[in-house]
């Protein structure tokens, strides 16, 4: 919870620079000042005679808040396109002439008599020599007691724009846990000492807790069959004292977490999910603090990431004329799969079947496909080789659903068949290009009389077209 503050920011390559370090567990932030996405400053109080301006480019003893600053001051500065983690904003400062605090704020809510580790992402925005920013973190009680402080030593200029995350440790007090962070600038403004300040937090620091799926490794990926129920175990120091836990699940890949309800002893049997990745950790604290989630320190993460099978997709059966070639075509979608298909009896490049003499055969051909997570999937589909095409001569539309309508069985769609069907009159009373040949003695839904019609049939592939006649009884 925060009671007042000023601060600053840019973009590139991140380090890393800490004191004291924390020898066991850290928890999530509980204090994370992000500057938002900018444009404003709403809630941010200047300290030390800095004033807010809305431009990115402020002079000595300005600051602004904003998402990118370019063009400033000849060039000298970098230009940042974006905050430390990209997409929101930071606080850009022009340092005034002289030393002195340039941000102050007050932290409630934290749990007492707790290490925390506190971060802080500072840039120095000159792109040549100059000033250089150099700053003390320091952590007092409010009646100005100094609990922990951190010198950064000056931050030099670089190439080109590089965050550098600040960071230590402290102790809350034992009764009251409110703290007051003051940043101090011990260099002047005026040729240099412009900087950017983003994501500032505080996360708490216990004994290492550790967790762990029985038998596997941290990470696990299995496929959405799989109804295995998984033990995760978590194991917390013998530092605690009367520890208790929460077992906790994220679905954002750690970005959120939430209590998982019931469990809250050393083990958590995780129940079969549907396709998902799913993040689990352990969590840990004292009885006396179990109701602050400030005072939680967190396991390493579990990942169970369950696999969808691949989608498999063989065709639909087919009619192929003895000596031709058909080619499969097959479909597959999935993560990275593989596949074949089975048996491979006259397939000469795995797709195509070719010159199948013996009009006899009848072959059921599966599509197998396994992704790169082992997931498998299948798919059937008949080739059935025929001698030839023929062309029933007659059929009785009675409806008494026998030979009710004119079909062509062994043409198939693949041979890309236009068949045309005339009256004695020349009239056309049915078409069709490419698909299955139904006709059921009628036009426009009126029944056509008994008699001979002429059928045509022309093939865009290469074959001779057919002509024959086919008589309508009724």
């Amino acid at each position: 919870m925060l009671r007042s503050l000023l601060v600053i920011a840019a973009i590139g390559i991140s380090f890393i620079v800490r004191g004291q370090l924390c020898n066991g567990s850290l928890g999530d932030p509980v204090v994370n000042i992000t500057f938002g996405s900018g444009g404003n400053n709403t809630g941010y109080t200047p300290t030390n005679g800095y004033t807010y301006t809305g431009t990115s480019c402020p002079n000595d003893g300005f600051y602004t808040i904003t998402n990118y600053t370019s063009n400033c001051f000849g060039n000298t500065w970098h230009s940042v396109k974006s905050d430390h983690t990209g997409g929101g904003a930071f606080m850009l400062v022009n340092a005034s002439f002289e030393p002195g605090d340039f941000f102050l704020t007050t932290v409630t809510d934290l749990c007492p008599n707790t290490q925390y580790e506190f971060a802080a992402w500072i840039m120095n925005v000159l792109s040549r020599s100059g000033i250089r920013p150099n700053i003390t973190f320091s952590i007092e009680t409010p009646d100005g007691t100094v609990l922990q402080q951190f010198f950064t030593g000056d931050i030099y200029e670089t190439v080109s724009p590089q965050w550098k995350q600040y960071g230590f440790y402290f102790s809350t007090p034992v009764n009251d846990p409110v703290i007051v962070l003051r940043m101090t600038n011990n260099a002047p403004g005026g040729i240099g000492n412009d900087l950017a300040l983003d994501d500032i937090t505080f996360r708490p620091c216990g004994p290492i807790v550790y967790s762990a799926i029985e038998g596997q490794e941290d990470t696990l990926n299995i496929c959405e069959d799989n109804s295995n129920s998984f033990t995760l175990k978590g194991d917390a120091s013998s530092d605690y004292v009367s520890p208790a836990y929460q077992w906790q699940k994220s679905l954002d890949s750690g970005k959120t977490w939430k209590d998982i309800p019931g469990a809250n002893t050393s083990t958590y049997t995780r129940a079969t999910t549907g396709v998902g990745n799913y993040w689990y950790r352990f969590t840990v604290t004292e009885q006396r603090t179990a109701g602050i989630l400030s005072c939680r320190i967190a396991s390493n993460n579990l990942i169970i990431n369950v696999h969808s099978h691949p989608l498999v997709q063989a065709g639909v059966d087919r009619i192929l004329l003895a000596g031709d070639t058909i080619r499969l075509s097959g479909k597959v979608e999935g993560e990275n799969p593989s596949w074949f298909w089975n048996p491979p009896d006259h397939l000469d490049d795995f797709t195509r079947l070719d010159a199948v003499a013996d009009p006899t055969l009848t072959t059921n051909y599966t599509l197998f496909a396994e992704s790169e997570f082992g997931c498998r999937s299948s798919d059937l589909m008949t080739i059935k080789v025929v001698a030839g095409i023929f062309v029933p001569t007659a059929f009785t539309p009675n409806n008494d659903g026998k030979n009710d309508k004119w079909r062509i069985p062994y043409l198939d769609p693949l041979l890309g068949a236009s068949v045309r069907l005339y009256n004695r009159n020349g009239q056309l009373v049915y078409h069709t290009e490419g698909e299955t040949v139904e006709w059921d003695g009628t036009l426009n839904g009126e029944p056509q009389q008994s008699g001979t019609y002429i059928y045509l049939i022309h093939f865009k592939k290469k074959r001779p077209d057919m002509k024959g006649t086919v008589t309508l009884i009724r």
